[in-house]
């Protein structure tokens, strides 16, 4: 994934050691272990789906796994870090385990779960989370309040793009995503119909792949917009970022399905950086970074009327318009650059190994 890409290619002061199952893509780290899965993992699977309880890699893995010499280990996902306590139960070094949105739901929230995620947590020095309002998921799954921490994610540098509203009307509107339930695209959908019988000649661009692809088509087509929205696909990030730069407003009604929840999507981050005003939900960790009304517009979960109406206010008022690309881009550039948050990430680092600043 990008963000933990970024997060490990930035580090100044430690040099990483990455553990994976496979390697895909381009790391720039010198060091890259890889310890296939065992070939008898179905087995640990069959009995999760019997009684409930988590799957575990074996003693094995584990083993092969090992510390690399390292004096920190850190866990990406704490789903994952359930699935690794023998890992855990072994490990000599301090640990931090990192949650990011989707690892708070589904299975592990289950009391089939419970044990060894108060064993996860108790085994962790610090649990590291993306916002607030995720930590406090957190910590009603029974993490230890005192070893939360926040861990914002890191952003390239982003440059500002000043853009005009289209004299012509011919809005260009984008949502860059997973194609699934939680990201609003239902939503979405249905507030750019209303929003197109204002301005016919506005287009909206969804960019991304994920199961719900057919679904949406399907309702674009209900709704009388298919002609005018596009579905791009998954684009590599340079050519996201000239997607962004011919947009003029990023949309990104997140939603609660089923006890999922974002944290703080890293491609609202980014397009707010780049200068694009945003329309949002009340979800998640959103409000943690967009401030209704100053740095992009904030509406309820599922309400495509108000999201509708809020792209007509941007539409209409160019002020406003003006106002929340710059105010957004300012504050999002100055919390999230990549100097500022591996700073951070490094504080936390030295702190789960002791380490006095």
């Amino acid at each position: 994934m990008l963000h933990i890409h970024r997060h490990i290619a930035g580090l100044k002061n430690f040099s990483p050691v990455v553990i994976t199952q496979k390697r895909e893509g381009d790391w720039p780290v010198e060091r890259i272990r890889v310890v296939p899965r065992s070939p008898f993992r179905f087995v640990s699977r069959g009995i999760e789906r019997f009684s409930g309880k988590p799957w575990q890699i074996s003693a094995g893995e584990a083993r092969r796994i090992g510390e690399a010499g390292a004096s920190l280990l850190h866990i990406f996902f704490g789903n994952v870090a359930v699935h690794l306590l023998p890992l855990l139960r072994r490990s000599r070094i301090p640990a931090v385990v990192s949650f990011h949105g989707s690892d708070v739901a589904g299975a592990i929230v289950t009391a089939e779960y419970g044990e060894a995620r108060r064993e996860m947590f108790e085994r962790s020095r610090l649990v590291l989370c993306r916002s607030e309002q995720l930590a406090e998921k957190v910590a009603a799954l029974g993490c230890d309040p005192a070893k939360l921490r926040i861990m914002k994610t890191v952003l390239p540098e982003i440059g500002f793009v000043d853009r005009t509203p289209p004299p012509d009307g011919q809005w260009q509107i984008v949502q860059a995503c997973r194609l699934v339930p939680k990201k609003g695209l239902a939503t979405s959908l249905r507030a750019f119909a209303v929003f197109s019988k204002t301005f016919p000649d506005a287009r909206f661009t969804i960019a991304g792949e994920g199961p719900m692809e057919e679904e949406l088509r399907e309702l674009a087509s209900s709704l009388g917009v298919a002609e005018r929205v596009s579905f791009a696909g998954f684009l590599p990030q340079e050519s996201l970022r000239q997607v962004y730069s011919r947009s003029h407003i990023f949309l990104h009604p997140s939603e609660t399905v089923g006890g999922d929840v974002e944290g703080i999507p890293n491609s609202l981050l980014e397009a707010i950086a780049s200068g694009l005003p945003v329309v949002a939900t009340r979800h998640g960790g959103i409000p943690e970074v967009v401030v209704d009304g100053a740095s992009g517009l904030l509406c309820e979960e599922r309400d495509h009327a108000a999201v509708a109406a809020a792209l007509v206010r941007l539409a209409v008022d160019s002020g406003l318009y003006r106002r929340i690309a710059r105010t957004g881009s300012d504050s999002i550039r100055d919390q999230f650059s990549a100097d500022r948050r591996v700073m951070e990430i490094e504080k936390l680092y030295r702190e789960a190994c002791g380490i006095k600043p």
